[in-house]
This record gives structure tokens, C-alpha cells and sequence, in this order.
């Protein structure tokens, strides 16, 4: 009788403690959602991609504890990857293809009749934060929006600094220019010298606690390393004495030492308010890096482009419990696949017509996905993409691309010219395999105009 007694509370103590246990671990439920993303930092551009020219103690140490995607993907230009990140769709569904300053190709440089690009983000398309909104979360935006006057209209809680503006007038405050620039930055209540990133920063650990209470998303896009270039002059004096190579630009350096104190300011606030375990953390540029500010290599190309040095980007997510500290994910993924993994974490009920993305989550866990390593990914570029002056350099002419594996096609619409790599022996797109491997062009093509078709993806005509 004794034993049966000492087994019974035996077991009763263990279920006990078992419950107890389960009770105390991290809710997990809605986690928190710190997406930072800076503006065409290059791929190549950070400690954790093999520079050792800049500095980025912050983001390596970001790396060093989460999952690093060495092929992640975005549109060449930031509009169009903004809006792409926002809705989980292609820009044959947003409209949005390039950029106000770099569709003013003049005429007689155009060989065809280009499809022109809407300025903002449609109403009707859901955002990430309509999306999240009846999940239950607050959602803020600190920094760059540049779909639109007011993100506020598109589900955001809260909005400091986001406008239709693509740069600021000046990376100083008031952060503006002479006689109402358009490029005025509007934050009130800084100091004189204050410095843009910074105060992002600081209003991102200000919105952090208070938020903490309730699940949030925190969209921060910050407007550096976009020019003009300009930093502090005591970070611009360190860098000049140490950058010698003239494919590196002391001012950018800086620029990119401060962006990288500031997130690791915000991760900071993202520990100290308990808020660690169950807040994942995503880091991503918009588009490749710029010519003039830096060097992409071993990539081809630069913003703007389609070939891989405007296209490819820094990415590292940690989300602790789920991805794998210094983990590496080569598989390659897309702006258009965040709102779908966003939507799977935050357990979102809602239905999309149209998600062109894929959820990552198989891959933040370090799981394979059939799915995602077979799919195939796409950029529409039916207009012209350069710097708009009546010097114009055109960066891209009209384009469509496809990658799906190691290969990748790129159909030219000015004379239907075909390109093809294969980006696993030659990452530099330096060798057009396209009469080599006639069958794999063909492949590529015709999947390239089906989805062309199937998107009602505009093709632009002849002059």
C-alpha cells in the first residue's frame, strides 16, 4: 500500500512538474517582428559576407547567431522591392516597377515604348501590417517608406519619418534641404548635428518599449547608405586614414559604421526589455550597392541592374529557438517570400488571392524544401532604369529574368537577345551559355513567358 502511495505521488509530482515547465517556456505563439532594412548596402558590403575593408561588428555578430542566406534576392531598385516585400507580390501586381528618378531615360534613347511605373502602392493591396492587424499586433514604421504619403493608411500604428521620398535632403538635422526640398526628411524635436540613422535608431528603442506588451511589428528602413554621402566627420577621418583602395569610399565606410551601430542598438533594446526569445530579427538591403560608393565584386553590374550585383543582397534572420546560431542557408529566396513567412509565424487566418512567395519557416528551421529549391523566381523590369538626366547612363534597358536552380535566363525586350548563366561555376555572369545549352535556354524561356503571361506582365512595344 505504502509503495503504491510513494508511485502515486511519484507521478503526480512529475506531471507537476512537467506542466509547470511547459507553462514557463516562451510563448511562442506571436512572436515579434523586427525587420530592419537598410538601402542598397551592397552584398559584399558587410564583415559577414567576407569584407574586410568596412566595418560591422554588430551585423557579424547578428550572423554569428542566426541564419545567414548567402542567395537572397530583391528587386534592382527600391520601390519596387518595397512594394514586393509589402504584399508577397511580383511588380506585374503592384505596378510598381522602377523608380521616378531613374525612368526620366530621355527619348531619343529609347528604343521602345515603355510601360510607365505607378509612384504608390495600391490601397486594395493587403500590406504586411494589414495582414498582421487582426492578428492582434501594433505595427510602427520608422524611416523610408516610399510607397506613398502615409504608411498609416496601409496599416501601420505608428509612422516617424516615412513619406514618398526615396533620400534625404540631408542625413543632418532638420534633415532638409534649402526652400522645401522634396527630399525633406519630416522628424521634429532633434538637435542640431543630430544624425539621421541615428535618431531612427533611437526612436526604434523608444517604439520597443512601447510596444513590448503586446505582439508588434517593427518595419525599420532605414534611408542609409542611399547618397547623398554624408557621415561624421570623426568616423570620415578614422576610415581615411585606413581605406587606401579607390573602389571604397571613406564617407560610405562611415555611413555603413553608423547604420551598424544603430542595429546593434536596437537589437540591444530588443534584449534588455526581455523580449529576445520570441522576437525575430530580419536584416536585408533593398537592392544591390552602387558603382560610385562601392564595389559589388565578384558580382556583376550594380543597383539597377538585373545581373546579380543589383539584385543580390545581404540577408541574416535570427530567430532564437528556430534558426541555427551561424547557420548558412544557400538556397535561394526572394523579396516576395517575407509576407508569407510572416503571415505562417503570426498564425494569420486570413486568405490572399495572390501570394507569389513561398514561406521560409522549412528553412529557418533547417529543414529542405522541395518546394523552394525546385521553384523558380522572377524580376519584370519593362521600362528603363538609369540616372534620368539628359546625360542619361541607362543602367538596365527592359528585361525579364528567371532563376530556378543554379541557372539563370534573362530575355532583353529592345531585340530579344537571351542571356544565360550558370551561377553556381560562374558567379560573375562573365560566360552567356545560351548556344551551349540551347535546350536549358528554351526550358527557361518558356517558363519564363508563361509566368509572364499568367502575371499579365506588360511587354513593352517598338517605337
Amino acid at each position: 500500500m505504502h509503495k503504491v502511495t510513494a508511485l502515486y505521488f511519484l507521478i503526480s509530482l512529475l506531471f507537476i512538474t512537467s506542466f509547470r515547465g511547459y507553462a514557463q517556456s516562451p510563448v511562442r505563439e506571436k512572436p515579434n517582428i523586427v525587420f530592419i532594412l537598410a538601402d542598397d548596402l551592397g552584398w559584399k558590403d558587410i564583415g559577414f559576407q567576407g569584407n574586410e575593408v568596412y566595418e560591422t561588428p554588430n551585423l557579424d555578430r547578428l550572423a554569428s547567431e542566426g541564419l545567414v542566406f548567402t542567395q537572397a534576392y530583391m528587386m534592382p531598385t527600391c520601390s519596387p522591392s518595397r512594394a514586393s516585400l509589402m504584399s508577397g507580390m511580383y511588380p506585374p501586381s503592384t505596378g510598381i516597377y522602377t523608380v521616378d528618378a531613374f525612368a526620366g531615360t530621355p527619348e531619343h534613347m529609347k528604343k521602345l515604348e515603355t510601360i510607365k511605373s505607378a509612384k504608390v502602392l495600391d490601397s486594395g493591396i493587403t500590406t504586411i501590417a494589414e495582414m498582421l492587424k487582426p492578428e492582434g499586433y501594433q505595427n510602427a514604421t520608422i524611416g523610408k517608406w516610399h510607397l506613398g504619403k502615409d504608411p498609416l493608411t496601409q496599416g501601420f500604428d505608428y509612422n516617424i519619418g516615412g513619406s514618398l521620398i526615396g533620400s534625404p535632403a540631408s542625413y543632418f538635422y532638420p534633415y532638409k534641404g534649402k526652400n522645401n526640398s522634396s527630399h525633406d526628411v519630416d522628424i521634429a524635436g532633434g538637435t542640431e548635428g543630430e544624425y539621421l540613422t541615428e535618431r531612427l535608431a533611437n526612436e526604434a528603442v523608444r517604439m520597443i518599449e512601447k510596444m513590448k506588451d503586446k505582439p508588434f511589428f517593427l518595419y525599420l528602413p532605414f534611408y542609409s547608405v542611399h547618397v547623398p554621402l554624408q557621415a561624421r566627420e570623426d568616423k570620415i577621418t578614422y576610415f581615411s586614414k585606413k581605406i587606401t583602395q579607390k573602389q571604397f569610399n571613406p564617407i560610405y565606410a562611415a555611413m555603413i559604421s553608423s547604420l551598424d551601430e544603430a542595429v546593434g542598438k536596437v537589437i540591444k533594446a530588443v534584449e534588455e526589455n526581455g523580449l529576445a526569445e520570441n522576437t525575430m530579427i530580419i536584416f536585408v538591403s533593398d537592392n544591390g550597392g552602387q558603382k560610385i560608393c562601392t564595389s559589388n565584386e565578384p558580382l556583376r553590374g550594380q543597383k539597377g541592374n538585373i545581373y546579380e550585383g543589383g539584385i543580390r543582397v545581404p540577408m541574416v534572420v535570427k530567430f532564437p529557438g528556430v534558426t541555427p546560431k551561424s547557420g548558412t542557408c544557400e538556397v535561394p529566396v526572394t523579396v516576395v517570400d517575407f509576407f508569407p513567412t510572416i503571415a505562417e509565424l503570426a498564425h494569420s487566418q486570413k486568405h490572399f488571392e495572390r501570394l507569389d512567395g513561398l514561406s521560409l519557416v522549412p528553412l529557418l528551421k533547417g529543414k529542405k524544401s522541395k518546394a523552394i529549391n525546385d521553384r523558380a523566381i522572377f524580376w519584370h523590369l519593362p521600362g528603363y532604369n538609369g540616372n534620368g538626366k539628359a546625360n542619361a547612363n541607362i543602367w538596365q534597358s527592359p528585361c525579364s529574368a528567371i532563376r530556378q536552380g543554379d541557372w539563370k535566363l534573362i530575355e532583353f525586350f529592345e531585340d530579344g537577345h537571351l542571356e544565360l548563366y550558370n551561377l553556381k561555376d560562374d558567379i560573375s555572369e562573365t560566360t552567356n551559355l545560351v548556344t551551349a545549352y540551347p535546350s536549358i535556354s528554351q526550358k527557361l524561356l518558356k517558363k519564363l513567358k508563361n509566368w509572364q503571361e499568367t502575371s499579365n506582365a506588360p511587354i513593352p512595344n517598338r517605337k
